[in-house]
């Protein structure tokens, strides 16, 4: 990998002079740093000729390290000057999770100040660092809100999203189309675009899709790390969760369908491999991934193997590579370089149009040295330059891919098509309390005694004898 390479400064195995005989002026062979004399009597003597090839290793060995020194500095100036005129669209950060959790969402709190929030890989100075000039935000709660309350936990986090906008103007712009990213860019303002992580946030309900569409939500990833009752999740494929719908249940394809009607990116990070195949053979729109990385250089279920590579590179899709540690090299530890080599799988497989970046800060608790917090994007744009990627290409990566992917989903969205709306049956859901509204089959809670039990338990447990 290219961070396991020996420097071309390193003085090992070179056979280049020890340091203290170059500063004494010695040269290999016995020459010295010295004026060429006559040699004639009353002069001084002629000196032993330095070995020109000695020269040359003398010269080779303090040339090098200022060589790349300063070849470290152009790709670094390059890709300032790439990103300064095409900010750089990250697929995927959790900062609202961090608000939420350290806040509760109460953004006028001191300490949630986001030009001095400290303590979190993301605030406003180390955007400006990196060249963030298209965030997408995560709406994400997690599985244990599944069937409980997590509409309204959703609704919430999409909220403080456009909050955040609201009180930092001069540096956020909550957008909702390809179009609004490149006037945020215009404006020189980071373009704010929610998506919704997990698909168990719309409770299987198309109406709440279609709502939290009107809200702004513009990526939805079908599943988090729990099956819904009509997507798979990743931890199927590690054997941890039993395969309820084979991919997309009759329901789940609904739901593709209606994000492809509506204009929704499809967002498949955290489904199972299944799932990802269906939805890339039945979305009419490409799809992305909006926080993962290659299965062949790293062999975690979350990442994305090489013949669904295929698919994305069939389809125009994207895969925005994921930064977690445990994603990039299966391990504790990681470096920059390792990135860039998934980066390098993902461009070698898919092609160049596929890649992007989501880096998944604020989270995941482990990141790659180098690729600390947002601010050392520009970083990484000059390892794909050193590693001879194109000025088109890195353009791609940094915004222009995930651009056209967008484009194509607004093209393909048709809002005077008739909508899906078959509901999800009933005995597919579940929670032991949900009313059963509208289902011809159970039109009243009393047709199942046992959920009503379930439900009047703890209220019978909470009554004292009078």
């Amino acid at each position: 990998m290219g961070g396991d390479q020996p420097s071309p400064a390193s003085d090992k195995g070179t056979g280049l002079p020890p340091l203290g005989q170059v500063r004494a002026g010695l040269f290999p062979g016995g020459g010295r740093l010295s004026s060429v004399g006559t040699g004639q009597q009353g002069q001084t003597p002629r000196q032993p000729e330095a070995d020109p090839r000695g020269l040359a290793m003398w010269t080779s060995w303090w040339l090098w390290p200022l060589v790349a020194v300063c070849a470290a500095d152009s790709f670094r100036n390059e890709a300032e000057r790439i990103m300064r005129d095409l900010p750089l669209v990250d697929g995927h950060n959790d900062l609202p999770w961090q608000l939420l959790n350290l806040f509760n969402n109460q953004l006028l709190d001191k300490r949630a100040n986001l030009t001095t929030l400290a303590d979190t890989h993301t605030n406003i100075p180390k955007l400006k660092a990196g060249f963030v000039g298209g965030q997408f935000w995560s709406a994400y709660l997690p599985c244990e809100t599944q069937n409980k309350d997590v509409v309204k936990r959703t609704l919430e986090q999409m909220d403080v999203i456009n909050r955040m906008c609201q009180m930092y103007p001069e540096d956020f712009v909550c957008v909702t189309s390809s179009e609004g990213i490149r006037q945020a860019f215009r404006e020189g303002k980071v373009a704010s675009l929610i998506g919704v992580e997990g698909g168990h946030s719309i409770d299987s309900s198309l109406g709440v899709l279609r709502a939290l569409y009107h809200l702004g939500m513009r990526y939805m990833t079908l599943t988090h790390n729990c099956n819904t009752p009509w997507a798979d999740n990743w931890l199927v494929d590690d054997g941890v969760d039993k395969a309820q719908s084979q991919g997309l249940s009759d329901f789940g394809q609904q739901v593709v369908k209606e994000m492809n009607r509506l204009g929704i990116m499809i967002d498949l990070a955290h489904v199972s491999v299944a799932t990802m195949k269906a939805a890339l053979k039945l979305s009419k729109a490409p799809v992305m991934f909006s926080h993962s990385s290659a299965y062949s250089l790293c062999r975690h279920a979350r990442n994305v193997p090489d013949d669904v590579l295929q698919m994305v590179k069939e389809t125009g899709s994207l895969v925005m590579v994921n930064f977690y540690n445990y994603f990039v090299s299966c391990s504790e530890g990681a470096n920059l370089s390792q990135v860039a080599d998934h980066l390098d799988h993902v461009k070698k497989v898919a092609g160049a149009g596929a890649v992007g970046f989501g880096g998944d800060y604020d989270g995941v608790t482990r990141l790659p040295v180098g690729l600390e917090d947002v601010s050392k994007y520009p970083d990484l744009i000059a390892e794909l330059l050193r590693r001879q990627w194109t000025e088109e290409e890195v353009r791609g990566a940094l915004a222009n891919n995930l651009l056209r992917v967008f484009e194509e989903v607004e093209k393909v969205s048709n809002h005077s098509e008739t909508p899906e709306e078959t509901p999800i049956p009933l005995d597919q859901l579940g929670g032991s309390c949900r009313t059963q509204y509208g289902y011809s089959e159970a039109p009243g809670l009393h047709q199942q005694p046992g959920a009503l039990l379930a439900c009047l338990v703890p209220l019978l447990f909470s009554l004292q004898p009078l």
